[in-house]
């Protein structure tokens, strides 16, 4: 993207050098498109029209400042915090013209071109976001991996390690794979077509791509936005989110999902933290990265605290079989079109008897009350996103999926939102208690923020 002060995070810098008219959002809609689909696969994106995406960025700088006596917002412009910077969408979610293919040749054919936008491709039309595309998934986003066999795997682009993109850079193969089900998304960041990615999070489909690449994430709380126009896999589970590059800009991610009168922000004063013990199938390097951002969480005043999450393992015995009973309800007729790991789930969640569901509603509302409880005492709950730091492309991701749902499904259950931190290796998760997103995403700002101090020992994370 245009060259902004080194000291600034991405969207603050980009935003305010539209405010300045040192660029315009059409300047900024072309690098994007320049920088599109660098990975291996050249499959960021799975629809793109670069005409469409100049128009919008027209469209938007023709957008008028807000009144003066109503002048405000988080740059003073009367405008959006995404005001003419590039935006990517997980292809989940209608766009007038296009077609949503929910990571499937299948849907895609089905569906064929959409006749109006989802309510969140509307508000982010609205709020002056250029879309630059709509990015790869997992099929139906039920993966955590980012393959798929119909659009191809999703690669990690190939990123200077000054992570500047430019634009002559070819594409390359990282030897990694994004993770899933956001993969397109965490891609158009890594490459520099996208300032900020709409993801979905149902069983860490945003968190654990941000860690694997190495970027930000938030998972909102359950419920906020409307998913008219968008693809559900389970609605039990199924969260709106972003994939982001620097924690800094996290609170102006909070829209276009934020209720409209959130809750005040407030100072957390505590935090706890997993037992290592928990960690006991985790990388060395996570485990060292987990180390280091309890003390950079002490470092900022907060209090840290142990938390027995002995009962924890349970949350992937109830959170498998509900999501596959809800998404068999969902693509009931079509099992068939899909691939082998995918349609067995579905079979198996068909299968699975109302009296049986009942029972696990049941225990799904005792977990999420344990967790409350957890929440109302220790404020933040911290562990890692995943055990692993990276998913090395064409290896056996068989068993995979369990493992790291071991460490996403907790909070999947509750419904809380959560931000992942990036580390050296992999990345950590903070969540809290629903509907407390806002604060959140600013002990995420405070986060970032520290990490650029003198003396900060950022080396550490």
């Amino acid at each position: 993207m245009a060259q902004a002060p080194a000291a600034s995070s991405p969207i603050r810098a980009l935003r305010a050098a539209l405010l300045a008219g040192a660029v315009q959002p059409s300047t900024l809609a072309e690098e994007a498109l320049a920088r599109s689909n660098r990975n291996l696969g050249r499959n960021t994106y799975l629809w793109q029209d670069p005409a469409w995406t100049r128009a919008e960025a027209e469209r938007a700088a023709a957008m008028p400042r807000g009144p003066i006596p109503e002048m405000g917002g988080a740059f003073g412009d009367g405008r959006a915090a995404l005001w003419g910077l590039p935006v990517s969408v997980k292809d989940l979610f209608d766009l007038a013209g296009a077609p949503t293919s929910c990571g499937v040749h299948f849907y895609r054919d089905l569906n064929g071109t959409a006749k109006r936008d989802s309510w969140l491709v509307s508000e982010l039309r609205a709020s002056g976001a250029v879309l630059t595309g709509k990015t790869h998934l997992h099929p139906l986003a039920w993966g955590i991996t980012g393959e798929n066999p119909d659009y191809g795997d999703c690669y990690q682009p190939r990123v200077p390690s000054d992570r500047s993109s430019s634009p002559e850079q070819k594409p390359g193969y990282s030897g990694a794979l994004t993770g899933g089900s956001s993969s397109g998304a965490a891609a158009s960041v890594l490459e520099g077509s996208a300032v900020a990615a709409i993801g979905t999070d149902t069983g860490g489909s945003i968190r654990v791509p941000a860690a694997l690449c190495g970027l930000a994430g938030y998972r909102a709380t359950l419920g906020r936005g409307n998913w008219s126009g968008g693809a559900h896999l389970a609605p039990s589970f199924d969260t709106f989110g972003w994939i982001f590059r620097d924690l800094e800009d996290a609170p102006l991610l909070a829209a276009p999902f934020a209720p409209a009168s959130p809750a005040r922000t407030r100072a957390f004063t505590r935090f706890a933290a997993v037992p290592e013990s928990f960690l006991d199938d985790c990388e060395p390097d996570i485990v060292l990265s987990f180390r280091a951002f309890t003390r950079r969480l002490e470092s900022l005043g907060l209090a840290a605290h142990s938390v027995d999450v002995s009962w924890w393992p349970e949350s992937r015995d109830i959170f498998a079989p509900l999501q596959a009973s809800e998404a068999a309800q969902i693509h009931a007729g079509h099992f068939d079109r899909f691939e082998a790991a995918i349609r067995e789930r579905l079979y198996w969640g068909a299968s699975i008897k109302p009296d049986e569901v009942s029972a696990l509603r049941r225990r799904h509302a005792e977990f999420r009350a344990r967790m409350d409880e957890l929440f109302s005492t220790d404020e933040l709950i911290v562990l890692p996103c995943a055990p692993v730091a990276r998913l090395e492309a064409g290896a056996d991701h068989s068993q995979t999926r369990a493992r790291l749902l071991r460490y996403s499904t907790p909070f999947s259950l509750s419904g809380t939102p959560a931000i992942a931190v990036p580390c050296v290796r992999g990345g950590m998760q903070i969540s809290s208690a629903r509907e407390s997103d806002e604060s959140l995403l600013a002990l995420a700002a405070q986060i970032g923020v520290s990490r650029r101090s003198p003396g900060s020992g950022d080396g550490d994370l």
